[in-house]
């Protein structure tokens, strides 16, 4: 007779996390100390809930999983909203962050998600299921993460403009 597993008190009772969250960058760093050298573990993690909100950051900790943890931890505190108009972003973007350049352009429906590498995943996990993205300048993973963030926050729709013209 087959055995049937059952869930542990925590399993159950635990809430399901709404985010998905995605791990870009992971480097094992070192700081030279009079001792030698001091080992750490840096983790560029994005997340998101693929309905427009998304989060990044960038943490170190002791072991892989330590720094995962803070990462997600610090992600979900610096939370952005997409706006989205028609199933893409509401007008083209570019912009330049640290040394990596970024432009994102709206694409009609049906076009998909054109973008690569870590642009890529800071999009999915944003929800945006049609755009055309193009890095330019760096290929510095936790820079054009950064791009991409900061992309996202330009973004305005006609209805913000009018918000903030009026009041």
């Amino acid at each position: 007779m087959a055995k049937i597993r059952r869930k542990k008190q925590s399993e159950r009772d635990r809430p399901k996390d709404e985010f998905e969250q995605r791990i870009v960058d992971l480097a094992r760093v070192t700081r030279v100390m009079a001792g030698g050298k001091r080992m750490r573990f840096r983790a560029c993690v994005v997340v998101g809930d693929k309905k427009g909100k998304v989060g990044a950051a960038i943490s170190k900790g002791h072991d892989v999983a330590g720094a995962v943890n803070k990462a997600v931890k610090k992600a979900k505190k610096n939370l952005i909203t997409v706006p989205l108009v028609n199933g893409t972003i509401p007008h083209e973007v570019n912009l330049k962050y640290s040394s990596a350049q970024i432009l994102l352009k709206p694409a009609r429906k049906g076009r998909g998600l054109i973008a690569g590498g870590a642009v890529r995943s800071v999009l999915e996990l944003a929800g945006v299921p049609n755009i055309v993205a193009k890095m330019k300048g760096s290929r510095n993973k936790i820079n054009n993460v950064g791009a991409v963030m900061e992309a996202l926050k330009s973004l305005r729709t006609k209805e913000s403009i009018e918000r903030t013209k009026s009041s």
